[in-house]
């Protein structure tokens, strides 16, 4: 018994190691291995929860380390992983540092306060308000995959105020959709029929089809459908 209320906080903290090591990385240049330790802290921060409501250990130790873990892996890491890319030569393939890598750290600042809100805000039961920071996180570190698109890597290499700028606004834009006011779509179900779980099932089906021919370049289009979806949604 005492073992078995410890192991969704032990899976937790795999999330959160998995941030530790990916910062790391990024300080290694080794970007690809950042980007999937963004991917595996994704499923290990679903699976904690999981595991915590299936042999109903869930505890308040457990939600706040859950937001600590969540802190370091879905924030600090992609936002450092922003800050080497705004000041990274991609042609001659070195960091330089400059006054825009540091607009990149207001990602770890806004996924704290999405991360503080989420807690105390009784409207996210069953939908978000604002980007989760687990999507916000893949959403920066997939960029990689698209990078090394040979048609993407010309132009890092022949336009590279013009990618910083992108990179910069990516970096602005994403944090204050972190905490915007925006309703989006949770995949909590309360049934499983089709009949209220429309755009859930959408999102699912269109995800695994975008992944299925674009594999991990499609993870951004997935994110950025996630929004649209969402917000067609609301308004619809």
């Amino acid at each position: 018994m005492q073992i078995k209320k410890h192991i969704p906080n032990a899976i937790t903290c795999g999330n959160l190691l998995c941030g530790c090591v990916g910062i790391m990385e990024v300080f290694k240049n080794n970007v690809l291995t950042a980007s999937l330790l963004i991917l595996l802290a994704c499923v290990l921060d679903f699976f904690d929860g999981f595991v915590a409501r299936l042999l109903h250990v869930q505890s308040p130790i457990g939600k706040e380390l859950d937001s600590l873990a969540d802190v370091v892996t879905f924030g600090v890491l992609p936002g450092f992983m922003l800050y080497h890319w705004i000041g990274f030569d991609f042609a001659q393939q070195i960091f330089i540092q400059n006054n825009w890598c540091y607009v990149a750290l207001f990602v770890p600042v806004f996924s704290a306060l999405r991360l503080a809100k989420f807690n105390i805000d009784t409207r996210q039961s069953d939908q978000f308000i604002g980007v989760p920071t687990p999507a916000n996180a893949i959403f920066i570190g997939s960029l990689f995959f698209v990078f090394q698109h040979s048609l993407v890597l010309e132009l890092l290499i022949t336009n590279a105020a013009l990618v910083q700028g992108v990179l910069v606004f990516i970096a602005i834009g994403s944090s204050l959709l972190l905490v915007a006011e925006i309703p989006l779509i949770a995949l909590k179900f309360k049934s499983f029929g089709w009949k209220g779980n429309e755009a859930r099932y959408s999102l699912i089906v269109g995800s695994l089809l975008l992944l299925l021919f674009f594999q991990l370049m499609a993870l951004p289009i997935v994110i950025i459908g996630y929004v649209a979806l969402s917000l067609a949604v609301k308004n619809g």
